[in-house]
């Protein structure tokens, strides 16, 4: 009697805890879904005008395990990637990867009128006071990219990108490494056996 009844107790507890961590990781697994189509969207059109099939697979443990390597290695990587930009939205801060990628989008940009237009795009979006993703950088830096927008240049934003670079590098990267959902793509068992069915 006794015997069954210790088990009987600490049973729920385990149940709770694999139900809890089964509704994170599918929560997650969500997130990542919806990242990896939007961003794929514009590839997509790419792939197909270059007659090339694109997918975006489930990284091998090993791959995964690059990202801990280094920051960059994980956005280079377009799953790893938008796993990190799923993981800042469940962390209400994903107005910095959002911010870093329209940043490495404009460095990009050749034509001058695109070049203005993007850059008053950014401006609005993350930078001026109040903008509806707004950015955490210093006033000296919001300063200095108001003055620059009126003579727009590649290096408009570069000040405040490498704040933001380092902000997600030296806070939101390492809560990453620790998550849930990282450590799951990192064993060498896939999240669940009914999703490999499907």
């Amino acid at each position: 009697m006794e015997r069954g009844g210790g088990r009987r107790r600490s049973e729920p507890e385990e149940t709770d805890k694999g139900r809890m961590k089964r509704t994170i990781i599918k929560d997650w697994k969500t997130r990542l879904s919806y990242f990896l189509q939007n961003s794929s969207n514009s590839s997509k059109r790419k792939c197909k005008k270059a007659g090339k099939h694109c997918n975006y697979f489930r990284p091998s443990p090993e791959e995964a395990q690059l990202w801990s390597e280094a920051f960059d290695e994980l956005l280079a990587n377009k799953y790893g990637l938008a796993a990190f930009r799923a993981f800042l939205k469940s962390e209400f801060c994903e107005e910095n990867i959002e911010f870093w990628l329209a940043c490495e989008d404009f460095k990009k940009t050749k034509s001058p009128q695109k070049l203005t237009s993007k850059a008053k795009k950014i401006y609005n979006d993350f930078i001026e006071k109040e903008a509806p993703k707004e950015i955490n950088i210093d006033f000296q830096t919001k300063n200095m990219i108001a003055q620059n927008i009126h003579e727009v240049t590649h290096t408009c934003f570069s000040a405040a990108q490498k704040r933001v670079y380092s902000l997600m590098e030296n806070n939101s990267y390492p809560r990453f490494l620790e998550s849930e959902f990282y450590q799951e793509l990192c064993k060498k068992t896939p999240i669940s056996r009914a999703t490999q069915g499907t």
